[in-house]
């Protein structure tokens, strides 16, 4: 009996890894637009897609970003500068889009431009810091979503979403751990509703990787500042100890080395757009697939302990 379920088993995943081999074809007639391209994922990304004769459409931040990116890709490749939090920004970039997509409609929609912002614990925070990284990882992928989606509808292409691995654990308080979980839930729902208009939605989450984002001294300076502004009752329930156990937690941890390979991420990204059959949710790391996954299916009382017994105790805890 066991024999015959490995089979099974053996059968499926071959099955699987047949279906996800098959490729779109015409790639090199098709547009694909993707936010965040001044550094990270989203300038690599952008690279290596121009590299396979796509036509990328690169939205950056900043001017500089726009021209290092211009200066390491082909002709084919088009830039355009887009602030996620600002409709204007948002509407003269579509527009654009229009203008170079023509009749052929958007295949790829990749939603990269992220921010982390403060990891502090919740109380320690304003409304504001979490507002900031909320209209940049899910208000503003939100808004650039829809609208661009009359596009993507138009040529039956790709919705490529990049989520986190904190958008299924959420390890530290602030706004990024929100954003992400809410990241995750508009796609699902997006997903079923475009289904019928043969649009595919793929959720990337990565785990921890080597980018501006992860700038070690940062975070730290984030931690400091969260602390000196919290409210001075918040201060006594904690203490200055556990502040202090905290920031040299964070710092040994966000020193813990992450991966450098940042095409663990970009490939999954490319298959969601290029594959025949993509799949809806794509794990970007070994420790995502092999440690944070896992850990995220296992009983809620258990991750919890798993992911707070080297916490510090608080001054005033019970």
């Amino acid at each position: 009996m066991w024999l015959y379920l490995a089979a099974l088993l053996g059968l499926y995943f071959l099955h699987r890894w047949y279906r996800e081999q098959q490729a779109v074809q015409n790639l090199r007639e098709k547009y694909v637009l993707i936010t965040g391209c001044d550094s990270g994922f989203g300038h690599l990304l952008a690279k290596h897609l121009d590299m396979r004769g796509l036509r990328v459409l690169a939205a950056c931040l900043s001017q500089q970003g726009a021209e290092q990116l211009k200066k390491a890709t082909s002709e084919r490749l088009q830039t355009v500068i887009l602030d996620v939090t600002r409709t204007d920004s948002i509407a003269a970039a579509t527009a654009w889009v229009k203008e170079q997509v023509g009749d052929k409609g958007l295949w790829g929609l990749v939603n990269n431009a992220g921010i982390i912002g403060s990891l502090a614990p919740n109380e320690w925070l304003t409304k504001d810091d979490f507002v900031k990284v909320l209209d940049v990882n899910l208000i503003g992928l939100i808004e650039v979503t829809l609208s661009v989606l009359p596009l993507v509808k138009q040529a039956r292409g790709r919705v490529v979403n990049v989520a986190s691995i904190l958008g299924r654990l959420a390890f530290y308080g602030g706004g990024y751990c929100p954003s992400k979980y809410g990241v995750e839930a508009f796609s699902d729902s997006l997903r079923r509703e475009l289904r019928p208009f043969g649009v595919k939605i793929a959720v990337v989450e990565p785990g921890y990787f080597r980018t501006v984002m992860t700038d070690t001294q940062h975070h730290l300076e984030c931690l400091e500042e969260s602390w000196r502004h919290a409210r001075p009752e918040v201060k006594e329930s904690y203490g200055q100890c556990y502040f202090d156990s905290l920031y040299k937690l964070t710092r040994e941890s966000l020193l813990t080395k992450p991966s450098t390979n940042l095409y663990l991420v970009t490939d999954c990204m490319e298959h969601a757009l290029t594959a025949r059959h993509p799949r809806t949710r794509y794990s970007g790391g070994w420790d995502a697939q092999f440690l944070y996954i896992p850990l995220s299916y296992l009983p809620t009382a258990l991750a919890d302990w798993v992911l707070t017994w080297t916490w510090p105790r608080p001054a005033q805890a019970v």
